[in-house]
C-alpha cells in the first residue's frame, strides 16, 4: 500500500507536465476578434481628429451605403503600411471613415502630410471608449459597416496588398 501513494504524486506530475507540453504545441492566435460582428455599432459621436474633417458618428454609417471604418493612430508603425491600400481602397470608390487613437491633432496632420489621407471623416477616440465597445482590439484594424450601422466583417492588422480585393468583396456583399 505505501508504494502505490509513492507513485500517485510521481502520476499527477506526470499528467500536469503532458497537459503543459500540449497547450505548449498548439498554435497560438495572436488576434482577438470582435464578438461585435453580426451587431449594429455602439452609439458614439466623435470630434474631430483633424481640422479639415468632420469627426465620426454612428449616424455616419445609417445612409444607406456601406462604409469602411478603419481603427488607426498616427504613432502606429503598420498603420504606415497600410496607407497606400486605404487609398487604393478610396480610389476605388469606398468611402473610408477613421476613428484615431488616442492621438492629438497636430500628429494626425502630420501623419495625413506625410502618408496621404484617404478619409472622409475622422473621429478623435481619445480614450479608446469606441475602440474598445467595437471589439477592437489594437490598431489598425478595419470593419466592413453595412448602409444600415451593422458590423459585417472585421480585418484585424494592417491591410495589405492582397487584402484589397478581399475588403471590396466584403463590401460589396455589405450593399447587397
Amino acid at each position: 500500500m505505501s508504494r502505490w501513494r509513492l507513485f500517485v504524486p510521481l502520476g499527477i506530475f506526470s499528467l500536469f507536465v503532458g497537459l503543459a507540453a500540449y497547450q505548449l504545441s498548439q498554435p497560438k492566435d495572436e488576434f482577438v476578434e470582435s464578438a461585435m460582428v453580426g451587431e449594429q455599432l455602439p452609439q458614439f459621436d466623435l470630434r474631430p481628429a483633424f481640422a479639415s474633417l468632420p469627426g465620426a458618428a454612428t449616424a455616419d454609417f445609417t445612409d444607406g451605403n456601406p462604409k469602411l471604418l478603419n481603427i488607426w493612430a498616427s504613432w502606429c508603425i503598420p498603420c504606415i503600411s497600410e496607407a497606400p491600400q486605404l487609398e487604393r481602397l478610396q480610389a476605388s470608390g469606398v468611402e473610408i471613415v477613421g476613428i484615431a487613437i488616442r492621438d492629438r491633432p497636430e500628429d494626425v496632420a502630420r501623419f495625413l502630410a506625410s502618408y496621404g489621407n484617404p478619409y472622409v471623416r475622422i473621429g478623435a477616440d481619445d480614450l479608446s471608449e469606441v475602440q474598445l465597445e467595437i471589439g477592437s482590439s489594437g490598431v489598425p484594424e478595419t470593419f466592413v459597416i453595412d448602409g444600415e450601422g451593422k458590423i459585417t466583417y472585421q480585418h484585424i492588422g494592417d491591410i495589405r496588398p492582397g487584402d484589397v480585393p478581399v475588403l471590396l468583396d466584403k463590401l460589396r456583399e455589405a450593399g447587397e
